[in-house]
């Protein structure tokens, strides 16, 4: 028999969805190769992050969007320091220390650190009643919010602040959105879908102020009111920031690991120290940065094959479609949706039954898709993409879908 002790040490810092889902496929591949201590800011299980909205939106409870509980730690034999974060690595010794002052080893280190909202740097971002839309907590408060105030302002019209805006709508709050471009979604979708959107959006009863610059938050105990760079204001008791987010690199930056935007690491997702591995929201890779849950989940793959000594596997960067999370109404977009001086747009639009559709083709292939109210063939579109394949034969039947077109 061998001593247990001589097991390797794999400390994971980040307990979310991508150092989780690392662990998970690690666990597939080779479940007794390492003693695993997992270290995580907040004070319970995984779970998943994506189902915020549903949760805040009164759909799906906490119970309901836990992936991994306690108990799942322990049957696995992960050491797991919930609620007690990271704060220090030290590479040279390879420990890291945590919040409490325990220190352990590691042989192999996963960051999953993730990232946190991007507070706007206005006067008045610091006020109580200004959150970000993140976490567990963030839900708590604007559930809290709901029960005692009226006024809820979301600021940023990406796909974050809408499904927080309709949350807050749902908890009986009067919201609107403050957007500083004139398109809603306007990374995700062009012009007449996101007018589609805003239509639906006004029809539910939210209220969008669009090309509005915050400058800034007023309030003296506590946010009273968002005022804007023309002088205007409106009256706000809850304002969620939705802006983007940045991801978390200041104890990788503090260990000496080469950072740019994210942590920067190469296709098997290690990091310029060959012993340290990152995944998730705060990896930069080739240049990019992830927040879809589709790239993650392939970084999860390829890190737990490296973990695991089958280090045949490379990330591969790939497309990923974006669907918005907000009861009734449905919307679909992936690829290069903008276009350019060699593609051709297709494009249905049914006004009376709220459809529209629009295909990019260039050179015989799809190139993008922005797909609302008919989202059935979206991961067909998808397929299309991703295959590079020749859509020729059906570019006339394309727009009706996988039925008509195969």
């Amino acid at each position: 028999m061998t001593d247990a002790k001589a097991k390797p040490s794999l400390v994971v810092i980040g307990n979310g969805m991508a150092g989780m889902r690392t662990v998970e496929e690690l666990l597939k591949l080779t479940p007794d190769l390492y003693d695993i201590t997992v270290f995580g800011a907040e004070p319970h299980g995984n779970y998943n992050r994506i189902l915020l909205s549903p949760v805040l939106a009164g759909e799906k409870s906490m119970d309901d969007i836990m992936l991994n509980t306690r108990e799942w730690y322990g049957q696995h034999g992960i050491t797991l320091h919930a609620g007690d974060p990271v704060v220090h690595i030290d590479r040279v010794r390879r420990m890291v220390r945590a919040a409490s002052g325990l220190a352990v080893h590691y042989d192999r280190l996963l960051l999953a650190t993730g990232s946190k909202p991007f507070m706007i740097p206005v006067p008045g971002h610091a006020l109580p009643g200004v959150i970000g839309f993140r976490d567990i907590d963030d839900v708590a408060t604007m559930v809290q919010a709901a029960k005692n105030h009226r006024h809820a302002v979301v600021i940023g019209g990406g796909l974050l602040g809408l499904e927080a805006a309709n949350g807050l709508l749902r908890q009986g709050m009067e919201v609107t959105v403050v957007h500083v471009s004139d398109t809603l979604m306007n990374q995700q979708l062009d012009k007449p879908a996101s007018a589609l959107l805003k239509q639906a959006l006004e029809v539910k009863g939210l209220r969008f102020l669009l090309n509005a610059h915050t400058a800034e938050i007023v309030g003296s105990e506590r946010v009273t009111a968002v005022r804007f760079k023309d002088g205007s204001e409106i009256p706000a008791d809850l304002v969620v920031m939705a802006a983007g987010v940045r991801p978390n690199i200041a104890l990788a930056q503090q260990a000496g690991l080469h950072c740019e935007r994210a942590i920067v690491v190469d296709d098997t997702l290690q990091s310029y120290d060959p012993r340290v591995y990152a995944v998730g929201e705060c990896v930069q890779h080739r240049s990019a940065t992830f927040g879809l849950v589709a790239p993650i989940w392939e970084q999860a793959k390829v890190c737990a094959a490296h973990l695991a000594g089958n280090g045949h596997r490379r990330y591969v960067q790939q497309a990923s479609p974006t669907k918005l999370k907000v009861t009734g109404i449905n919307l679909y977009s992936v690829g290069n949706f903008i276009g350019g001086p060699d593609s051709e747009d297709l494009v249905l639009r049914d006004p009376r039954r709220g459809i529209y559709k629009r295909l990019v083709v260039e050179h015989n292939r799809l190139a993008g898709a922005v797909l609302y109210g008919d989202v059935a063939d979206g991961s067909w579109y998808f397929d299309l993409i991703q295959q590079r394949s020749d859509i020729s034969a059906m570019r006339q039947r394309l727009l009706f879908g996988k039925a008509a077109s195969v």
